[in-house]
């Protein structure tokens, strides 16, 4: 397995699209469609910048993420529309994937202290994951969210 997140651009958009979860899970999850209007519409306001990647194993796309930042803030770099395809799951590259997102959100943000997070209450094997990588749940919700955060040591 060899993970790496690219931007999505015109050259892939497309086959972004078409990464589907399985049918049980797409009420936690929004759709790569709507991640991607995210990118445009700003539904957080104009300060706050959307950037889309698909996950490569190789050169074959097995799922999306996306970072929602704030770059003046210390705290407000957030990791959302997180998928694996359906027909990929189970390999590990949740796993991979979301460890190289915050890899590379420390990486390029050295300001930001925290990375937050929401996720659906009822779904589970997404709060394993979040919780093997070092996120905890705090006490706020965001609907039927949970947010979770990450305390960056510097």
């Amino acid at each position: 397995m060899k993970i790496n997140l690219q931007k999505v651009t015109r050259d892939n958009w497309e086959e972004a699209m078409n990464l589907q979860v399985r049918e049980e899970q797409t009420s936690f999850v929004p759709s790569v469609a709507v991640s991607l209007a995210k990118v445009y519409i700003k539904p957080d306001g104009d300060q706050v910048e959307y950037l889309p990647f698909a996950i490569y194993d190789g050169e074959k796309m097995v799922g999306f993420i996306m970072h929602a930042y704030e770059e003046q803030t210390t705290y407000s770099y957030w990791i959302n529309g997180f998928i694996i395809d359906a027909s990929q799951q189970g390999k590990g590259y949740g796993r991979a994937a979301f460890q190289a997102m915050i890899d590379w959100i420390k990486s390029t943000f050295k300001q930001c202290n925290e990375i937050r997070l929401t996720v659906h209450k009822e779904n589970g094997n997404a709060k394993k994951l979040y919780e093997r990588t070092g996120f905890q749940k705090t006490s706020q919700m965001f609907g039927n969210e949970e947010v979770w955060r990450f305390l960056i040591k510097k």
